[in-house]
């Protein structure tokens, strides 16, 4: 039997148990350095700096990890990283001044707000090109996909309202008025309500998706940016870029349950996916807050790049690992004999062992 086959399933095992133990990874926008820091969750330390277009802003995730989205501002355009290489394999042209980006949660298709033109662009992730542009209100930015991916919310600064864009006909189906400057946004797992922060008027408009309209607006802190929901839906974690902090809302009553000082000018907000760990990346400090949802306090700091924005949902699932190659994937044969080897070297080693012992 040859000994690569015999390496190859040392690798696979050694593979199955990193995956196993691994943590997600927080990818982090650099909006002055025109990069993103890559943060592994698991040691709360960068494990790669991946340089992308001008002005990175927001981020979203495929559902499966395997591509990481993010707008840059000034390149008009949107850098698609790979997880597994942490290098960028395309660069889609979109809008003026691209900002919040989603992902659908079949992972075909990319929604980005574009500032400056007004419009939504809508990715196909098969070829990673633009296959509509939709119109919205204006100077969009903030954007989120419901968990059943029938609804897109858009966050209109501008014109103080909500667009609801439908991913069917890829065409806008309400307009639902909020607080003023409206910029961040996050659904609720179940889908039922959207989160919405609005950056003058301090407070964070809930809106039900049933009905489309605000049933309620919750005060935080000043200047409210990112938002995010935990998995299971009871909590909602709000960056207040000009108050330092974080506002945590319980979502059964709609109102702020604790406060947990952060860095310097938090911006993007996210939840690890065992929503045990909030990230909020601090823009005036260059690092990244992490706080622990237990107990609503920052348990580490992570250094980043310059001007760190990680606008969206910036946390994914753990990035598949690479398959091995079909040439060096051995025959059903092949297992067989590799098995017997490797039960032939274990009876041996025992065998030594009893004779040394005797």
């Amino acid at each position: 039997m040859p000994v690569r086959y015999l390496l190859l399933l040392l690798a696979a095992i050694s593979a199955i148990s990193a995956e196993a133990g691994a943590q997600p990874f927080a990818y982090i926008t650099n909006g002055v350095d025109d990069t993103v820091s890559v943060i592994d969750t698991g040691t709360n330390t960068v494990v790669a700096t991946v340089p992308v277009g001008v002005g990175p802003q927001g981020v979203a995730i495929t559902p499966d990890g395997a591509f990481v989205y993010v707008t840059n501002l000034f390149s008009d355009n949107v850098s698609v990283i790979s997880a597994a290489s942490n290098s960028v394999v395309a660069a889609v042209p979109v809008g003026d001044a691209p900002g919040g980006v989603a992902v659908t949660p079949d992972g075909a298709r990319v929604y980005v707000a574009n500032a400056d033109s007004d419009d939504v662009s809508v990715i196909s992730t098969a070829s990673n090109t633009v296959i509509a542009a939709v119109p919205v209100g204006d100077f969009p930015i903030g954007v989120a996909v419901t968990p059943d991916g029938a609804r897109v919310y858009v966050a209109n600064q501008g014109s103080d309202n909500v667009s609801v864009i439908s991913t069917a006909s890829n065409a806008v189906v309400a307009a639902v008025p909020v607080g003023s400057l409206p910029i961040g946004v996050a659904v609720t797992p179940g889908g039922d309500r959207v989160y919405v922060t609005n950056l003058f008027s301090d407070n964070v408009s809930v809106i039900s998706t049933a009905s489309n309209t605000v049933i309620a607006a919750v005060p935080v802190g000043n200047f409210p940016i990112g938002v995010a929901v935990t998995p299971d839906g009871a909590r909602v974690y709000v960056a207040n870029a000009d108050t330092d902090t974080v506002s945590v809302i319980s979502t059964a009553s709609n109102t702020v349950i604790a406060t947990v000082p952060a860095g310097d000018l938090p911006d993007g907000v996210a939840v690890t996916p065992d929503g045990d760990r909030v990230y909020a990346a601090n823009q005036g400090s260059n690092n990244v807050s992490v706080i622990s949802t237990a107990s609503n306090t920052v348990i580490d700091t992570v250094p980043v790049g310059n001007g760190p924005i990680a606008f969206g949902i910036f946390i994914g699932p753990v990035p598949p690992v690479p398959p091995l190659p079909v040439a060096d994937i051995p025959t059903l044969s092949q297992w067989g004999a590799i098995i017997l080897a490797a039960l032939f070297g274990v009876s041996a080693a025992v065998a030594l062992r009893k004779r040394r012992a005797a």
